[in-house]
């Protein structure tokens, strides 16, 4: 069976929405236009929180949010097209998601025991509902019981849209070995979703 990597129930809104229209639309942004900005967060950050509810579960929301506010202090500065703008973005998501992982190392959390099952909140927030639009928990699901480096690959270079030199940058590993891991990462997914009776 033949995987591609632009097709199937993983990346049904890779597609850019800004195309020819960014480099106006990241000027006015730049500018100080909040529709502008305002447009571009809703291209990337779909894709933005799947990559991170598989990566960092536990802290994709608020990853997202300090990333975001990183990208609206740093987009000033920014120039590129639109890949370089997404590849901006992930890398900036990347750094948040390493950098809470250190202070999770430095500073363990503790459980609270004392927190019964019936008080902890049961409501879905708007990303929640958001997600379940954009993307079946499912696929997430099925990304998530890849091995980490697998599965980041395959949301980076699917999810997100990213080329594999931009991937294999943000990862510190060659072109080839994100080939590699996005073909094993993919096979493992043809098996999984085998297994469950569905076919890409």
């Amino acid at each position: 069976m033949r995987i591609l990597l632009r097709e199937g129930p993983f990346c049904a809104d890779t597609l850019h929405v800004v195309g020819e229209d960014f480099a106006a639309l990241l000027a006015a942004a730049q500018g100080g236009s909040h529709d502008a900005f305002a447009v571009l967060w809703r291209d990337a950050n779909p894709a933005l929180l799947r990559y991170l509810r598989v990566v960092a579960a536990d802290g994709a929301e608020d990853i997202a949010a300090e990333t975001w506010v990183q990208v609206v202090r740093g987009l000033p500065r920014f120039t590129g097209d639109e890949g370089a703008w997404r590849a901006w973005l992930f890398t900036t998501a990347r750094r948040r998601l390493l950098d809470q992982a250190r202070l999770r190392k430095r500073h363990p959390a503790e459980p609270l025991d004392e927190i019964s099952a019936t008080e902890v909140p049961r409501t879905a927030g708007a990303d929640q509902i958001a997600m379940e639009n954009i993307a079946t928990e499912s696929a997430l699901a099925l990304l998530a019981r890849l091995p980490e480096q697998q599965a980041e690959v395959i949301l980076l270079r699917v999810v997100a849209g990213l080329d594999t030199e931009v991937v294999a940058d943000m990862l510190g590993r060659s072109p080839g070995a994100v080939r590699v891991a996005a073909h094993r990462g993919l096979r493992k997914l043809a098996t999984l979703l085998s297994g469950a009776g569905v076919t890409l």
